[in-house]
């Protein structure tokens, strides 16, 4: 199973709870400004309400990335209880890079990592020794497509990996994960359309959402929750 096959259920793990850090943009205005120039959308965020789109918590991508990984293609409680299994091989903390390629393929996969998954976080793992994956500062000087290339250079890690982690994590405004099959269903529900939108009819259409992409993705994505 391949990363777009589970997007819409891999992407409910990064909703945010209240507990999680305020947006570094006002949600409000981008809701205005979404209403103003697409009817539709206003029609959505009138039935949906205020966006509720809240951050969590990133120490550095590294760990998050890693987590990434161990939930691809995974229900929320069993990629916990997995991912409880490889911290238990580094004293329930999360294995330094170093720590993590010395540990074998073997022990990895007993803990109930994949074989490709296996692979994943020591392809991570190597490129943070090396220095290949930014700190959250120096993120937060990056453009989103900068972000992108680099994270989706680690083997297992796909651009809508990436989008998510820059819409929950880092908080940027304008971000259109247009492969998404949740937003394109969404969108599909909303206007009407017998058919999902192809990534490119969704990624043209959003350009009028601009320059508060991010906030109409989650509104796409309330649409299947109402």
């Amino acid at each position: 199973m391949s990363e777009s096959t589970t997007k819409s259920k891999t992407k409910r793990r990064f909703d945010a709870s209240p507990e999680s850090g305020s947006l570094p943009f006002d949600a409000a205005k981008a809701a205005k400004h979404l209403s103003a120039s697409d009817k539709t959308m206003a029609k959505i965020i009138k039935s949906v309400g205020p966006c509720r789109l809240e951050l969590q918590e990133m120490q550095n991508a590294y760990e998050s990335l890693m987590e990434s990984i161990v939930y691809q293609q995974l229900t929320g409680k069993a990629a916990a209880t997995i991912m409880g299994r490889v911290k238990g091989l580094y004293k329930n903390k999360f294995p330094s890079p170093v720590q993590l390629l010395k540990t074998s393929d073997e022990d990895l996969r007993a803990v109930g990592l994949s074989g490709a998954k296996t692979a994943a976080i020591k392809d991570l793992s190597l490129k943070k020794k090396e220095g290949l994956i930014p700190e959250v500062e120096q993120m937060e000087k990056m453009s989103d497509e900068e972000i992108i290339e680099i994270l989706s250079s680690v083997r297992g890690i796909g651009e809508w990996t990436v989008q998510m982690l820059l819409i929950f994590r880092l908080g940027r405004p304008d971000v259109m994960p247009h492969n998404d099959y949740g937003v394109r269903k969404g969108f599909a529900r909303a206007y009407n359309l017998e058919e999902l939108p192809k990534p490119k009819e969704l990624l043209t259409h959003s350009e009028i959402w601009r320059p508060y992409r991010s906030v109409a993705a989650w509104y796409l994505w309330r649409v299947l929750d109402t």
